[in-house]
């Protein structure tokens, strides 16, 4: 009878442990696109528990004060994989006053909830990610307004998207808060936002933490974005962006990165174990060197960085596989800095003295005892300083963001 009942135990572990289950998908796919075609401002679409499966994208457009929203984030899945239609799996444009909340989008061919020219955003509980070993082939964002205002994303979960788990791009009033965003390229990038903030979220175990990056040839530059109150670690994932996009030349190992961008405060931040380094302010010349739009501006200018916690194992060596990484390990051997600034100014802005003046001015507060160091990129690093007096100075504060929801 004991082994009976032993052999019983066994047998049911090696069948709970042996495999996932197989999950019965239902197909909602056309009746949910005839749902949202039909809607009427103000209406809510429900989706119910269960896993549903769709060939092609769902799309909504053109409609006002609409709720879609499932039976919770762990109960109701919209599974796109093997999508043989389309490229996002849920497409919105053209709308006002929208909100998405509690269900889970999985393994969209492009990315999984795209937003564009919407006015009123709000994106709650919801998770979007690919199930599969993170690869290039993943679509590129998993979370996607772009081209918006007034935008809120909060307690959503992103994971494994080639670009940027969760992306803000060219878009005007934006809060992310409360999220989690791992086994991304970047977990959480602003990328050309005029007033975001970015709060209490924990980005972990990608290639690069949070970046707020301005990008050339866009419909409007970047100022005003503060990154506060977030935990920032072990973001050491190996970079699997395809070649050519430009968060592929991030390297494994980066905690924040600000790049080419204005008017960006990142403060009372736990930033830790972080491989290669916890906080890097670069100009786009350092990373691409040239670009065709002559409104864009390369360089990095107004950014102040006090009061974050940096720890980082000493054992921890940087990547080598990466210019920085290298960079670091060669004129930092196993004591880099947590923060660098690559020192390039813009010429026509520098005063007297050789620096910006106050409008400009990069700054670097108390970190507690994190060292920062000016690696004179534009002189192919022969002047490195740590620590440089000339940064070490306070900037007036920016104003929280507040939005028009």
């Amino acid at each position: 009878m004991y082994q009976s009942s032993f052999l019983l135990v066994v047998f049911s572990f090696i069948v709970g442990c042996s495999g996932s289950q197989k999950i019965n998908y239902q197909d909602i796919e056309k009746q949910l696109q005839t749902q949202l075609i039909l809607s009427q401002d103000g209406d809510t679409i429900h989706l119910e528990e269960g896993h549903f499966k769709f060939s092609g994208s769902i799309s909504l457009d053109d409609k006002k004060n609409i709720v879609i929203k499932g039976a919770g984030r762990d109960k109701t899945f919209l599974s796109f994989k093997g999508q043989s239609e389309g490229s996002e799996g849920l497409k919105i444009s053209n709308c006002e006053n929208l909100t998405l909340l509690d269900f889970t989008i999985q393994d969209s061919k492009g990315d999984c909830i795209k937003v564009q020219l919407t006015n009123g955003l709000i994106i709650r509980n919801v998770k979007a990610e690919w199930t599969g070993k993170p690869q290039e082939t993943n679509g590129s964002y998993a979370f996607y307004p772009v081209d918006c205002e007034n935008v809120l994303i909060e307690h959503c979960i992103a994971i494994g998207a080639s670009d940027a788990g969760i992306y803000v791009g060219q878009s005007r009033g934006v809060i992310v808060r409360y999220c989690e965003a791992y086994h991304n390229v970047a977990g959480i990038e602003i990328e050309n936002c005029v007033r975001a903030d970015v709060y209490e979220n924990l980005a972990h175990c990608n290639t690069g933490g949070i970046l707020v990056f301005d990008m050339p040839d866009l419909t409007q530059a970047g100022s005003h974005v503060r990154v506060f109150n977030n935990i920032i670690k072990h973001n050491n994932f190996r970079n699997f962006a395809p070649e050519g996009n430009i968060v592929h030349e991030v390297p494994p190992g980066t905690g924040v990165m600000v790049l080419a961008t204005n008017d960006v405060e990142i403060f009372d931040n736990q930033i830790i174990n972080n491989k290669t380094i916890g906080t890097a302010i670069v100009s786009y010349l350092l990373v691409q060197k040239k670009h065709d739009d002559p409104n864009f501006d390369p360089y990095v200018k107004g950014v102040y960085v006090y009061n974050n916690d940096y720890k980082r194992k000493f054992w921890y060596l940087p990547t080598f596989q990466y210019d920085m990484g290298k960079l670091m390990f060669w004129k930092f051997p196993f004591s880099a800095p947590h923060i660098i600034f690559d020192g390039i100014l813009n010429p026509e802005l520098v005063e007297s003295n050789g620096l910006y003046g106050d409008k400009y001015r990069i700054c670097f507060g108390d970190n507690g005892g994190a060292k920062f160091a000016n690696v004179d990129g534009g002189n192919d690093f022969k002047n490195v300083k740590k620590n440089d007096p000339d940064y070490q100075c306070d900037r007036n504060k920016l104003d929280a963001v507040v939005l028009n929801l």
